[in-house]
């Protein structure tokens, strides 16, 4: 089958007023007794404005078509505009990315210095939607004439001047197929550190805090940092990991992501530097079919200050992820890895989006991108899911969202 070409001359037809039934259908009546091709068409509604965009092919006596449309806007009471002009509408240059903009809020400065950008680095923004206003706001903008990591260079220093999140990703078929999402446990999937938790309960939650904070910093070696760590736990009572666990507190939004990617067929998998003791429930309570972490050594009933085999260390997570893409049948071009510390690191760099989730800023600067508001659902938006369209599959299901602020 041979390429088809562009035409040659086409004409763009485009509406605007109050939207009402029968608009659309109106219009295409009016263009049908011409015997136009079809070549585009975008609508948008914005509190109750239409705009209708239409591009066909230009007949002959392309100027009583236009009459035509006219006199049929102007009984719906709307205005219009017909061009004529030349070739298709498909998007100039070779580079095509989804450019994810979030906010909370979002303000109109913030668009201008995104959108100036992306200029700059000869892109075009063909569509721009909306992917959810609460709560935050997240816009996709369609953007052509600019590869991938060209923008992510120029955006990503923007973003952080403007404090919003940006995500770019290649416009592939990637972003609509079935991904494994792999997640760091502290700080990512629940609040706060396990390992402080239990440091608590012997008396050095400052002590391993501290040693914690310069680990995920990246200044110290995890492995020899997370065996001393773990070393002053020695004589707890296994029942104190009963306790921590009910203590646990799951980071906003991970339940939402976590029902509406299983519906869509997305595998999911937690791997961490904290301890098998916890995580393997938590991946139980969640629904999260892999869990990979470091065992705590038991004996008598009490924590030994050990750690039973090979840590689980910044190789290790990242090692996990590949493996696990191995079972689940998807390349690793298809994961998408989130965590917040320098451990995460590997694992972020090996997934085919990694995205630093309120990271350190080492994490944040290696890292595709970054997501710095606290609903971990947010990583919905970035592969083309909308709030309205989550609401609607968790009401199918009988789950009761909260309204949205008026």
């Amino acid at each position: 089958m041979s390429a088809q070409k562009d035409p040659t001359d086409t004409l763009l037809v485009t509406l605007s007023g109050k939207d009402r039934p029968g608009v659309t259908s109106a219009v295409f009546a009016a263009l049908s007794g011409a015997g136009v091709e079809v070549i585009d068409v975008e609508q948008i509604i914005l509190r109750r404005r239409l705009i209708l965009g239409v591009l066909v092919t230009a007949p002959r006596e392309w100027r009583k078509v236009a009459r035509v449309v006219e006199d049929t806007a102007a009984a719906l009471g709307m205005q219009v505009e017909v061009e004529r002009g030349s070739g298709d509408n498909r998007s100039r240059g070779t580079g095509r990315s989804h450019v994810t903009v979030i906010g909370s809020p979002l303000r109109a400065s913030q668009m201008a210095a995104i959108a100036g950008r992306i200029a700059d680095s000869g892109g075009n923004i063909d569509r721009i939607e909306r992917m959810a206003r609460y709560p935050v706001t997240a816009i996709d903008l369609d953007v052509s004439g600019s590869d991938p990591e060209t923008l992510r260079s120029l955006l990503a220093p923007e973003a952080a001047r403007q404090g919003v999140d940006v995500a770019v990703q290649p416009a592939n078929l990637l972003r609509r197929g079935v991904r494994l999402i792999v997640m760091d446990v502290d700080s990512t999937l629940i609040q706060g550190e396990v390992i402080e938790m239990l440091a608590a309960h012997a008396g050095h939650e400052e002590e391993v805090a501290g040693v914690t904070e310069a680990a995920m910093r990246g200044e110290l070696d995890f492995e020899e940092s997370l065996r001393a760590r773990v070393s002053l736990l020695a004589g707890l009572d296994v029942a104190v990991l009963d306790t921590v666990y009910d203590g646990i507190v799951v980071t906003p939004g991970v339940r939402t992501m976590v029902r509406t990617l299983r519906r869509l067929g997305y595998r999911f998998a937690i791997v961490s530097g904290g301890f098998s003791q916890i995580t393997d429930r938590l991946a139980a309570d969640l629904g999260i079919h892999f869990a990979r972490a470091n065992e705590l050594e038991i004996l008598d009933g009490r924590l030994t200050g050990r750690i039973v085999g090979p840590v689980v260390d910044r190789a290790g997570k990242a090692a996990a992820l590949r493996e696990f893409a191995e079972k689940v049948g998807v390349p690793v071009a298809a994961t998408i890895a989130i965590g917040d510390g320098a451990n995460d690191l590997d694992m972020l760099n090996a997934a085919g989006l990694g995205i630093a989730y309120n990271a350190r800023p080492v994490v944040q600067r290696a890292a595709d991108t970054t997501v710095n508001v606290p609903y971990l659902d947010t990583i919905l938006y970035l592969l083309g899911i909308s709030r309205e369209e989550i609401e609607a599959a968790d009401a199918e299901a009988g789950i009761v969202t909260p309204a949205p602020p008026v």
